[in-house]
């Protein structure tokens, strides 16, 4: 008994229009530069330093990003 294999998947030809970043990508960075925005802003409001307002903000875009790609399926 012999195994028949099917031929490999053709790859997509380079002339091809592809989008930069997928909709599931643009959302979550979307949404993340959004939250990580209004912790920087509301910390600023509360402290009054930018760099307080930096040192929230910031973290709040990463974890946010992290989260927000796994809860929103691809």
């Amino acid at each position: 008994m012999t195994a028949t294999s099917s031929p490999p998947p053709t790859p997509p030809a380079p002339d091809a229009e592809q989008p930069l970043l997928t909709a599931h990508a643009a959302l979550v960075l979307l949404m993340s530069i959004f939250f990580g925005t209004v912790i920087g802003v509301l910390t600023f409001l509360s402290v009054g330093s930018v760099a307080g307002a930096l040192l929230a903000g910031l973290p709040a875009f990463g974890v946010s990003a992290v989260a927000l790609h796994k809860l929103i399926g691809p």
